[in-house]
């Protein structure tokens, strides 16, 4: 339930990144000095010109990490039932500070030509409605997978009755043992398309996330097969069909 915290951070620090990011875009402002220190750090000065409409790129992604937040957030406070379990704290720690960074590292993906609304141009292209439509079809199911653990520990009244593990069925359950973290990896996969493919910076998050959830999916995979013998045998651990 700890989580929860995670969330809130997101929600709050990506939220301020995006204000940031909205002031420089449409209302000519600047963006703080530490994110024109960090650009010049990670050689952003010597982009010249913005490749593929980048500026537009991020703020789309930026928001779309945003609204993830959001959603989430949401889930732990009205959705979600935890168990009693317990988080280490140097993992506590880790989380919180990958939520402020990976919101940092997707600011500091806009071209510095175009930081302080000079010339923006918010042009759609193929690869936004591809990412965006990704995005929204991987947090439905997401949002879906999470109710239907949810709703294992309710009572049809919705009231909670038992903090116990139990099979789930239904939507991509009847695929893979963790789907919500299957969504999680395309959601963050959505959005390296929003970005056009082609940044690798982003394209490194989503590995990070896909080891990280692979990891999880796995380890909750055997945790079924051991404490109920009638577990599905079709079912993967993570991705239908192949893992």
């Amino acid at each position: 339930r700890w989580f929860t915290h995670f969330y809130v951070v997101s929600v709050l620090w990506n939220g301020l990144l995006l204000i940031w990011l909205f002031q420089a875009e449409f209302l000519g402002g600047s963006l703080p000095s530490w994110i024109q220190h960090m650009h010049h750090a990670l050689g952003r000065d010597s982009q010249s010109e913005d490749m593929g409409n980048e500026h537009f790129s991020v703020f789309l992604v930026l928001l779309l990490l945003w609204l993830h937040s959001c959603r989430r957030l949401a889930e732990c406070f009205w959705t979600s039932v935890f168990s009693n379990g317990v988080i280490h704290i140097v993992q506590y720690c880790f989380g919180l500070a990958y939520y402020i960074a990976v919101g940092s590292t997707v600011l500091c993906q806009v071209p510095t030509n175009v930081r302080n609304g000079k010339e923006f141009s918010a042009q759609i292209c193929w690869y936004h409605i591809i990412g965006v439509t990704i995005y929204i079809w991987a947090s439905l199911h997401q949002h879906r997978c999470l109710v239907i653990l949810a709703n294992l520990r309710k009572s049809k009244s919705g009231k909670v009755v038992s903090l116990n593990y139990s099979v789930p069925f239904g939507d991509w359950f009847e695929r893979v043992s963790c789907p919500h973290y299957f969504a999680e990896v395309l959601i963050y996969v959505s959005m390296a398309i929003t970005l056009g493919l082609h940044n690798v910076t982003w394209w490194c998050v989503v590995m990070y996330v896909l080891f990280n959830q692979t990891l999880a999916a796995v380890l909750c995979h055997e945790f079924y097969q051991k404490n109920f013998t009638s577990y599905p045998k079709h079912r993967k651990a993570f991705i239908p069909f192949v893992f």
